[in-house]
Order: C-alpha cells, then structure tokens, then sequence
C-alpha cells in the first residue's frame, strides 16, 4: 500500500463522511492525516465529533493536504475552483466525485501540470459497498491512479475506464441503486399482495436480493445459469418469469439504463 500522506476534503456532505470513514476502518491514513471543509459549522462539528478529524468551514489547512478529494456539487464546482485555482498545486492529487464534470472542465481551470482523477460513485458508498469507476485526466500517472484506487477500494470496489465511459457508468451503477430499490419495494409490494405481513415481506425480499447478488459474485456464475438453476419445468417459477418477459422486464431496464446514460451526456454539455 502507498503512503497517503494527508488528506482534504472539500466538500463534507453524505459521500465524503462515506469516503473518510472508508479511508479511517481501512487503516490507509490517521484520523489526524484528515481535513474536512464545509461552509456548514454544523457539519464540520458532526464530522470532527464522529471520526476525530479536523474539519472547518476554512480551505486554509487544506493546501497542506497532499490529497485534495472534491466533493462539492456540480453547480458550484466552476466557481470553487475558480476561487482555489492559486492554491492548488501540481504537487496535489486532485479527485473528483462531482457528477458530470468533465477532467477537461477542472484541467481548463486549474494550473499545467494539476493531477486530476475524476471518479463516479454510488450511493453504497454509505455502507462500504460503491461501485466506482475512474478516469485520470492527461496529467496523473500510475501511481496517482493507484492511490486513488486504495481510497475507493476501501469503500467497495473500483474499476479503471476510459471517460468517454463514465455517462454509461453513471447510468448503469451510478443510477442503478434506484432500480434496485425499486425492484425492492415491488417484491415487497407483491407480498403484501399475496397476503404476507409487511415486516415478514420486507425481510424476504431483502434477504433475496442480497443472497442471490452474493451468489452471483461467489460462485461467478453467468447470471442465466445461477436463473435456470432456480427454473424447474412447469414449475412456480417458469411461470413468474413468463410475467416478466410479458411486462418486458428485461427490455425495462435496459432502457433505463440508456435513458440515464443520455440524460448524463446531456447534463455533462449543460455544464
């Protein structure tokens, strides 16, 4: 493992106490290798109280930081780096995890030679369970790529992709929690429709969601095999499946995925 050096956080909503509770369990810096910035007093207080950070609504202690993780909102991002543009150095490693704002965008506003990874996450960041994907702008090496990769490792898994991939990682894993929780509650749903209580349907559902995701990644198993390993001839199943393919549930969620995909194409021109 690479030494980190420090850490600071510009920006300290959700994602970031996500990532710097990743980063503290994984052992990969000290609490006192941390800062967090964020214009909300209280929000620096909970952070300071919970993981024995530093945090403060100054960018100051920040510059000291060898990592710089952004995790402001997109609207904003055009003026926070305009404002910072003096501080940040070639000598920081900059990450993104602002939405649709292209390496182009940061690179244009930012000294020659800045080291720039932009990253997509997803909400299981929360709970230690993102699936990121990662783009290094001209200016990040290797090592930068890897350091990056050891931060969001320890709050899920990561994967390297090119940019002109990251509108169709955001649709699929950066929306895709959504649609699970939207199968989610439609089998919960379904339950108390064929008569089960609410708490007992909740816990079934999510217990099967979870079993069968763990199933697939254990065994490594095509998921068209781990189905047909559930799918008897002219059983209950086969029969719940054919209601399926009827209503296009396949279809659906490729759509999904693809609406989501251009819209993040859409919005990535916008900015």
């Amino acid at each position: 493992m690479k030494a980190m050096g420090k850490i600071g956080f510009l920006g300290g909503g959700r994602m970031a106490e996500a990532l710097v509770r990743g980063i503290l369990e994984g052992g990969l810096v000290n609490a006192d290798q941390v800062h967090v910035v964020d214009p909300d007093a209280g929000r620096c207080a909970l952070m300071a109280e919970t993981y024995t950070v530093s945090a403060s609504t100054e960018y100051a202690p920040v510059w000291q930081c060898d990592i710089i993780i952004l995790a402001v909102k997109p609207q904003v991002m055009g003026a926070l780096l305009d404002e910072c543009r003096d501080h940040i150095q070639p000598k920081h490693l900059l990450i993104s995890i602002a939405a649709g704002i292209p390496l182009q965008f940061m690179e244009q506003r930012l000294a020659d030679g800045c080291r720039v990874v932009r990253v997509m996450p997803n909400t299981p960041a929360l709970v230690l369970e993102a699936a990121s994907a990662l783009s290094p702008g001209k200016a990040a090496g290797d090592d930068d790529l890897a350091v990056a990769r050891e931060i969001f490792d320890a709050v899920g898994i990561s994967v390297v992709v090119a940019e002109s991939y990251l509108d169709a990682v955001t649709g699929l894993s950066g929306s895709g929690p959504a649609y699970v929780f939207a199968f989610l509650e439609s089998l919960i749903e379904a339950g108390l429709k064929v008569g089960l209580a609410r708490h007992d349907a909740e816990k079934l559902a999510q217990q099967t969601i979870l079993g069968s995701v763990k199933l697939a990644m254990e065994t490594g198993e095509h998921p068209a095999q781990l189905k047909a390993m559930v799918t008897s001839p002219g059983g209950t199943t086969i029969a719940g499946l054919h209601e399926l393919e009827k209503a296009g549930f396949k279809a659906g969620i490729m759509n999904a995925v693809e609406a989501a995909t251009d819209r993040s194409r859409e919005l990535g021109k916008l900015l």
